[in-house]
C-alpha cells in the first residue's frame, strides 16, 4: 500500500512539473515582444537572481535598467513582473493610458484570505467596487470639510507627541532616543480617532497598534505563498498558521470597536446624541463604512471581515508612511541646521514668538515649509515602488507588449532622483522648490508630467495625498517651533543607508538633542 502511494505521488509530481514546464515555454513563445529581462528558468523564473536580495531588489533593478533600458521584465515563478524606471513612460502608462493600467493583479487564493477577497481600496480590481469604496473614503472622510472636523484631534496628537519628546529628553539628558516610536504612536493615535471616532486611552490604542503592527510586519513573509500556493502552504504550514493567528488577533481587537460604533449609531438614530456623546464621539470613517451598500453584490452591507480589512488599510496607510517621511525630514533638519534655522525664521515671521501653536490655516503662508516637505518626499519617499498595477488588456508601451495579467510597477525613488531633472539629486536642498528652482511649481499628482511621484500617479494615486501633506506640514512646523533640534555629540546621522520594512526607513536609528525654544536650556 505504501509503495503504491509513493508511486502515485511521484507520478503526480512528475506530471505537474512537466506540465508547468510546457506551460512556461508556451507562455514564453506567446509573450514575444515583452520588454527585455534576464534569462529565466522554467518553473522558478528569475527567482535564482533574486534569492539573496528579494527584499532589496532595487540595486538589481538599477543594474538591469542600466544594461537593458528603462523597462524590464522579471519572471517571479510563472508570473510576469514589469518594472518601469523612466518618468515619461510612467506618465504615458498612468496618465495617457491610465484606464488600461489602473487594474490590480488578481490575488493568489492564499492571499485573498487576508484581504477579504480583494475587498479594499488598495487591492480591489478597477471597477464598481473600487469606485464605490474610494468615493466613500474621499467624500466622507477626506473631504476638506470633514478634515477640518479633526483639527482638535491633530492638536491633541501634537500634545501627545511633544509630551513624549519632553519625557524622553528629560530621562536622557536632553537626548530623544525613541523619536521614531513616538512618531508612529502619535500618528496612529490620530488615525484611530479618524477611523473609530473616539479618543481611546493609551492602553486601548497600544493594543490596536500591536495587533496591526504584528500582522503588518509578518505579512512580508507571505511572499512564499506566491510560488505554487498549494504546495507552499504545506511546506510552510507553521508560517501559514502564524499568519492566520495574527489575523485572528487583529479581528479580535477591531470587531468589538465595530460593535460599539454600531450601538452608538443605532442609539443616535433612535434618541439623538447627548452632550456627553457629542464630546466623546465624532463622525468617523467606520461610520461611513457601516452605511456602505454594495450595489454590484446585491446591495449588501460590508461584513465584519471586510470592515476589519478596510479599517486596517486606513490605519496602516496613514500611519507608517507619514511617520517615516517625518523622521527623514527631521533627520535632515538636524543634519543641516542652516535649513532648520531658515524654517524657524519663516515661522517667526508668520506667527511670532508668543504663539502656542502654528495653526493649520497659517500653513499656506509658509512656502519654505512646503519646500522642506516636498524635498523630503523627493529625496526619501516612504515607498520606493507603488502598489503593483496590471493592464486590463494587452497594450504596447515603448514598442514592447505589456500582456494582460502581468504585474507592472514603477520605480518611484529613481524618478525622484533622476539626474536629468534634479541637480545633485542626492542632496537635501529645499531651495530647489522655491522660485527659480528646478522643482518650482512641481505637480506631485503627475497629471502634467512626472518629476516625482511619492503618492503614485493616475487613477490609483493615493486618495490621502492632501491629508498627508497637511499632516507633514503641520507636525514638522510645530516640532521646529517647539524645539531646536541638534545632533548628539559624536553621533553621525546616516541619511544614506535605508532599510525596508512596510516603508523604507532609516537603517540606523535617528537620535537628536532637543532644546525647548521658550526656555532655551537643555533638559536636565
Amino acid at each position: 500500500m505504501m509503495l503504491n502511494w509513493l508511486v502515485i505521488s511521484t507520478t503526480t509530481l512528475f506530471i505537474i512539473i512537466i506540465s508547468t514546464i510546457i506551460i512556461f515555454f508556451f507562455k514564453t513563445l506567446n509573450n514575444a515582444g515583452l520588454p527585455p529581462g534576464p534569462t529565466a528558468i522554467p518553473i522558478i523564473g528569475n527567482l535564482h537572481w533574486l534569492w539573496t536580495s528579494f527584499t532589496n531588489i532595487e540595486p538589481f533593478l538599477r543594474d538591469l535598467h542600466a544594461r537593458l533600458g528603462p523597462i524590464v521584465t522579471l519572471r517571479i515563478g510563472s508570473r510576469l513582473t514589469i518594472f518601469i524606471a523612466d518618468r515619461h513612460l510612467a506618465h504615458e502608462a498612468l496618465v495617457t493610458q491610465g484606464a488600461i493600467f489602473a487594474d490590480r493583479p488578481t490575488a493568489l487564493p492564499a492571499i485573498r484570505v487576508f484581504n477579504s477577497n480583494q475587498h479594499n481600496i488598495s487591492s480591489a480590481s478597477y471597477g464598481p467596487l473600487w469606485r464605490h469604496l474610494r468615493r466613500n473614503l474621499i467624500s466622507e472622510i477626506l473631504h476638506s470639510s470633514r478634515v477640518k472636523l479633526f483639527s482638535n484631534g491633530r492638536q491633541w496628537v501634537l500634545n501627545i507627541l511633544t509630551d513624549k519628546i519632553r519625557a524622553s529628553a528629560e530621562a536622557n539628558n536632553g537626548v530623544v532616543l525613541d523619536f521614531k516610536q513616538n512618531l508612529q504612536f502619535s500618528m496612529f493615535c490620530l488615525l484611530v480617532l479618524m477611523c473609530y471616532g473616539e479618543k481611546l486611552d493609551e492602553k486601548a490604542i497600544r493594543d490596536i497598534e500591536t495587533a496591526e503592527r504584528n500582522w503588518l510586519l509578518y505579512s512580508n513573509k507571505l511572499n512564499v505563498f506566491a510560488f505554487v500556493p498549494r504546495i507552499s502552504k504545506l511546506i510552510f504550514r507553521k508560517r501559514w498558521n502564524t499568519a492566520m493567528d495574527l489575523r485572528q488577533k487583529q479581528r479580535d481587537i477591531i470587531i468589538p470597536l465595530i460593535r460599539t460604533r454600531e450601538k452608538h449609531k443605532d442609539k443616535q438614530n433612535k434618541q439623538g446624541r447627548s452632550d456627553d456623546e457629542k464630546e466623546r464621539f465624532v463622525y468617523s470613517y467606520l461610520d461611513s463604512l457601516l452605511d456602505v451598500k454594495l450595489a454590484e453584490e446585491g446591495n449588501r452591507k460590508l461584513d465584519d471581515h471586510e470592515l476589519v480589512t478596510i479599517c486596517s488599510e486606513f490605519l496602516i496607510a496613514g500611519t507608517d508612511t507619514t511617520a517615516t517621511a517625518l523622521e527623514w525630514i527631521m533627520a535632515n533638519l538636524v543634519k543641516q541646521p542652516e535649513i532648520q534655522a531658515k524654517l524657524f525664521d519663516e515661522i517667526q515671521g508668520v506667527v511670532g514668538s508668543e504663539a502656542e501653536e502654528v495653526k493649520e490655516e497659517e500653513l499656506h503662508k509658509m512656502p519654505y515649509l512646503k519646500a522642506v516637505v516636498l524635498e523630503g518626499l523627493r529625496r526619501h519617499p516612504p515607498g520606493h515602488f507603488v502598489l503593483p498595477h496590471t493592464v486590463t488588456e494587452d497594450v504596447k508601451l515603448n514598442g514592447y507588449v505589456i500582456p494582460k495579467g502581468a504585474s507592472v510597477n514603477f520605480m518611484v525613488a529613481e524618478m525622484g532622483r533622476d539626474e536629468k531633472v534634479w541637480e545633485n539629486p542626492m542632496e537635501f536642498r529645499p531651495e530647489r522648490f522655491m522660485e527659480g528652482g528646478e522643482g518650482e511649481g512641481v505637480d506631485i499628482t503627475g497629471t502634467k508630467g512626472i518629476k516625482m511621484m511619492p503618492f503614485g500617479v493616475g487613477r490609483r494615486i493615493c486618495p490621502g495625498l492632501t491629508l498627508a501633506m497637511l499632516h507633514l506640514e503641520y507636525f514638522v512646523v510645530n516640532l521646529i517651533k517647539e524645539f531646536e533640534w541638534k545632533a548628539v555629540d559624536e553621533k553621525e546621522i546616516d541619511l544614506v543607508q535605508e532599510k525596508s520594512e512596510f516603508t523604507i526607513v532609516m537603517k540606523n536609528t535617528f537620535h537628536a538633542r532637543v532644546i525647548p525654544r521658550k526656555c532655551n536650556i537643555y533638559f536636565k
